[in-house]
């Protein structure tokens, strides 16, 4: 059974197409990235998946469950990290976690052993207790990615989990993704961010207005490109276009004789130039010699000066 199986989905939003019969398949155990520019309906399949949004046509799958007709069911196996969610301000992020432990039916002894684990993996650990209020948007975002592992679900959804994170934190947050992956469990991660999806990602699908451009495995990308230049030709067509530039006059298939020809051609007309150039220079300073215009002696330039809750 696959994790996660999209088959022929659509979405619109009036007359905008945000899928277009997109079918994607997430197998179990994988890091699998949905990578897309803005409004390549990266979210919009984000949303299918975790049951806020009806597809108009085609169905959705989520651990063989519909999450359009059993939201909840879907909802108690998965983790999720909306793009853009906070955690409540006037909770502290551990109240959070309890509150979210008690929706998910967490045992306490599992869920504060958790709390510490994960606060201290994410290097939050001294402000458990400080309401969320006055937390920085870095610790924020901490708190939001803790809160999607703390039921040890099968499969977590997460978006952009990188926002508003230091380098520093940006480096824990991955090895967290790996390690939770490399245990057994599925994360479908929502990203335009090749370098961080190419370097934890085990498969990507290359979203592009609304329809699945390509699946690749990150370890059988062409040699000597980067997941960044191959999701731009799967994308913008770029070797398509420097086909077209190629095909265009002069951009190739000229000869040693005929560059040499042009050359010479071009260099005896910068020699008839510069005589009439030099003429024309000799007669303005013995102009300005006469006029006393021009004193070269007294000119100066000024200086010049960016798992499942049984784990």
């Amino acid at each position: 059974m696959d994790a996660i199986k999209l088959s022929n989905v659509s979405k619109h939003f009036g007359d905008v197409t945000a899928l277009a019969d997109l079918s994607l398949e997430v197998k179990p155990g994988e890091l699998f990235g949905l990578l897309g520019n803005n409004g390549a309906g990266k979210t919009t399949a984000a949303n299918i998946i975790t049951g806020q949004l009806e597809p108009d046509s085609g169905e959705c799958k989520v651990l063989g469950v519909d999450p359009v007709a059993n939201p909840v069911e879907v909802r108690s196996q998965i983790g999720i990290l909306p793009e853009r969610e906070e955690p409540p301000s006037l909770m502290t992020p551990r109240e959070y976690f309890e509150f979210v432990g008690e929706v998910h039916g967490v045992p306490d002894d599992k869920l504060h052993r958790r709390i510490v684990e994960w606060a201290g993996r994410l290097d939050f650990a001294g402000n458990l207790d400080v309401l969320c209020a006055d937390l920085s948007r870095g610790e924020t975002q901490m708190v939001m990615i803790t809160q999607a592992f703390l039921h040890n679900p099968d499969l977590i959804i997460i978006d952009e989990p990188l926002v508003n994170l230091d380098p520093q934190r940006q480096d824990l947050v991955k090895d967290a993704l790996v390690e939770y992956q490399r245990a057994g469990n599925t994360i479908l991660l929502s990203t335009h961010r090749m370098p961080f999806a190419e370097e934890v990602c085990t498969k990507v699908a290359i979203l592009n207005a609304g329809a699945v451009a390509d699946v690749i495995d990150t370890r059988e990308i062409p040699t000597g490109k980067t997941l960044e230049e191959y999701f731009t030709e799967k994308t913008l067509g770029l070797d398509v276009l420097e086909q077209d530039i190629m095909a265009l006059p002069g951009a190739e298939g000229e000869t040693e004789d005929d560059s040499d020809a042009a050359t010479t051609d071009f260099d005896a007309a910068l020699d008839e130039d510069g005589g009439d150039n030099e003429d024309k220079s000799n007669s303005t300073a013995n102009q300005s010699d006469d006029d006393g215009d021009m004193d070269p002696s007294s000119s100066s330039d000024p200086d010049l000066d960016s798992s499942n809750d049984s784990a």
